[in-house]
């Protein structure tokens, strides 16, 4: 994972989000949390409540996870950090979606149906910002 990234794009948000606040937040690596859902994508909070509010958060996703289509109430925006992914509209064919790795950005707007995907032989982490609070409406078909 290419930490000093993690660390610069951490530093930036918290600073611009914080700006009046009367302290650091600093977190090394050995810090952060993970919780697992049962699908086996796991999420460490950096800061928010994600089911209540906006938030900040890294996403771990197993090497081949495939979201079913859904949709989130408000827009999320991501960096990698590790592994490749691609994010792809409802629809739409994932053979020709752009594939994103460490580095890359990504945003998802409310409201969209889409599909993610870890397609790297590692797993994939990012660092995610939602302007709202998470949730993942599975679109019916």
């Amino acid at each position: 994972m290419k930490l000093t990234l993690f660390a610069s794009i951490v530093a930036s948000v918290v600073a611009l989000e914080s700006a009046n606040a009367e302290q650091i937040t600093l977190l090394d690596a050995n810090d952060f949390v993970w919780e697992t859902t049962p699908e086996g994508v796991a999420f460490s909070s950096l800061q928010g409540d994600r089911f209540a509010e906006s938030y900040q958060a890294l996403v771990k996703l197993p090497a081949g996870t495939i979201s079913p289509p859904h949709v989130k109430s408000a827009n999320m925006y991501g960096v990698m950090l590790q592994g490749d992914m691609i994010h792809y509209v409802d629809g739409e064919n994932p053979e020709t979606a752009k594939k994103i790795g460490p580095g890359s950005f990504y945003s998802i707007p409310s409201g969209l149906a889409h599909i993610s995907a870890c397609i790297s032989t590692e797993p994939c982490i990012a660092y995610l910002y939602q302007d709202g609070a998470f949730d993942f409406l599975p679109v019916q078909k």
